[in-house]
């Protein structure tokens, strides 16, 4: 694959379930893109050095997903231009909604575009990273026009 334009970030191993969508999204749409696990809690330095270096390295676009008190976004967003999409991963105590919270409610100035709460926000965040990227990418944008084309072809004219 060739170099990275989106990253793909998470705070524990544990979100991939829900983060593997982009994933799997990224992969369809054939935008390149790493994963990492960047805890904002327990790996601060990390979360530094990855949203600092991220522009460097080539990255466009950053997807992070948290759960509970899930700062990972937001902190990266305080520490770089880039735009950052926000992904709450689903939590066991209260369903995502504090993951949910967490992101949406940035202070103005430090933007997070945030979607829905697990895999369906997962798969949105790199849809709407590709739409961003296929601003300035032409086949990209082919890309991405064919594939929500066969999604509406998937829809029948008639419940029958």
């Amino acid at each position: 694959m060739s170099q990275p334009l989106v990253g793909i970030i998470m705070g524990s191993t544990s979100d991939w379930d829900t983060m593997a969508r982009a994933a799997e999204m990224l992969d369809t749409l054939a935008v390149p893109h790493e994963t990492r696990v960047v805890s904002a809690h327990r790996t601060p330095d990390r979360l530094v050095s990855y949203a600092r270096e991220a522009e460097g390295r080539g990255i466009r676009v950053i997807v992070a997903g948290a759960g509970g008190a899930a700062h990972l976004p937001g902190m990266v967003a305080a520490m770089t231009h880039l735009p950052v999409l926000g992904v709450p991963v689903r939590s066991k105590s209260l369903s995502g909604l504090d993951s949910l919270l967490s992101i949406v409610q940035m202070p103005a100035g430090v933007p997070v575009g945030t979607l829905a709460i697990g895999e369906a926000g997962a798969a949105n965040a790199a849809l709407m990273a590709a739409s961003i990227l296929a601003l300035t990418d032409e086949a990209l944008r082919d890309r991405l026009v064919a594939w929500r084309q066969a999604q509406t072809d998937k829809v029948p004219d008639s419940p029958q």
